[in-house]
C-alpha cells in the first residue's frame, strides 16, 4: 500500500507541475518554480515566529505569500528595471533564500527549522503521515488529499482560463489588443506556479518539483507541435516518471525523488535524440544524400 501512495503522490504532482509548467516554457521562465521553492523559506521561519507551530496551514499561508512575492518582484525587476528575465529571477530568489536563511541563523534558538529539512523533503515519508479522524477512522496521507485538491484547482484554472492563457503564453500583443488583461493573468499563473510549488515541496522535494515542471513539458515540446497535445504528453510523461522513477528506486535501493527525476531526464533524452519532427538521429537521417 506504500507504494500505491507514494506513486499516487508523485502523480498528482507531476500532472500539476506538467500543465502549468507547458506554459511557463513557452514564456521562457521554466525556472519561476526553483526561484519560488527557495524564496519560500523566510515565509515559513516568519509563519512560524508568528504562530510558534509548525503545523502545515500556517506554513503553507507563509511560504505561499512569499511565493506570490517572488513572482511579483521578478515581473517587477524585468519590466520596470529592463532586467532580462532569468537574471531578474536568479537575483530574486537567491536573495529572498539568503534572507530566509539568515533568520533561522539569527533565531536558531528559538527556531526549531532546518532549512534542508523543509525545502527537500522526502516522498518516501508521505505514506507516514496519515489523516485520522476524531473516529479512528484514517483517510489516508494527509498530502494526497491535500495534493489531489490542488490538482482539481489547477485542472479547473487551465479549463476556464484556456483562451486568455494560451494566447497570453503565444501572443501577448494580441490578447492586449482584445482586450484580455495580460497583466492579471500572468499573476493569475505565477500564483497557480506558486500554490503547486509551495503545496508540493514539503512532501516530495524542491529538486523533483523543478525537475516535473521542467522535463516533462520540454519532452512533450519535442514530440508534438499541437499545444492541447503537449499538455496532455506532458502529464503522461510525467505519471509514466513517477511510476518507473519508484520502481528504479527500489531497485537500486536509491532515492525516490532522485529515481523519479533521473527518468524525467531520460524521457526527454530519447525525445530529443528520437522525436520525429525534431529528433537529432532522424534529422541527420533525412539529411543525408541518397545514393545512386
Amino acid at each position: 500500500m506504500n507504494a500505491f501512495w507514494i506513486i499516487l503522490t508523485g502523480s498528482l504532482v507531476a500532472t500539476c507541475c506538467s500543465l502549468l509548467g507547458c506554459y511557463l516554457i513557452l514564456r521562457r521562465m521554466a525556472m519561476v518554480g526553483d526561484a519560488i521553492s527557495h524564496a519560500v523559506l523566510p515565509g515559513i521561519v516568519i509563519a512560524f515566529l508568528f504562530t510558534g507551530s509548525r503545523d502545515s496551514v500556517p506554513m503553507l499561508i507563509g511560504a505561499g505569500l512569499l511565493g506570490v512575492l517572488t513572482t511579483f518582484l521578478i515581473e517587477f525587476f524585468h519590466r520596470y528595471a529592463r532586467v532580462q528575465a532569468d537574471a531578474s529571477i536568479g537575483v530574486t530568489f537567491t536573495w529572498l533564500f539568503a534572507i530566509g536563511i539568515i533568520l533561522i541563523s539569527v533565531f536558531a534558538g528559538q527556531v526549531d527549522l532546518d532549512q534542508d529539512c523543509v525545502l527537500y523533503g522526502e516522498i518516501a515519508y508521505v505514506p507516514l503521515d496519515l489523516w485520522i479522524t476524531e473516529g479512528g477512522l484514517s483517510l489516508g496521507p494527509g498530502t494526497v488529499w491535500t495534493l489531489g485538491f490542488v490538482t482539481i484547482l489547477i485542472i479547473l484554472f487551465i479549463t476556464f482560463g484556456y483562451k486568455e492563457l494560451f494566447l497570453t503564453a503565444f501572443d501577448p500583443a494580441f490578447a492586449a489588443a482584445i482586450g484580455i488583461s495580460t497583466t492579471a493573468w500572468y499573476y493569475s499563473l505565477m500564483t497557480a506556479v506558486s500554490l503547486t510549488t509551495v503545496a508540493s515541496f514539503e512532501s516530495v522535494g524542491a529538486i523533483l518539483v523543478v525537475a516535473l515542471l521542467v522535463a516533462p513539458p520540454a519532452t512533450a515540446y519535442l514530440l508534438t507541435d499541437k499545444f492541447k497535445s503537449m499538455l496532455l504528453i506532458s502529464v503522461l510523461a510525467g505519471i509514466i516518471a513517477s511510476v518507473a522513477g519508484y520502481y528504479l528506486a527500489v531497485w537500486i535501493d536509491g532515492s525516490i525523488a532522485g529515481a523519479i527525476a533521473t527518468v524525467t531526464g531520460i524521457e526527454f533524452t530519447l525525445a530529443f535524440l528520437f522525436s520525429p519532427t525534431r529528433g537529432i538521429l532522424l534529422k541527420r537521417k533525412q539529411l543525408q544524400p541518397v545514393q545512386h
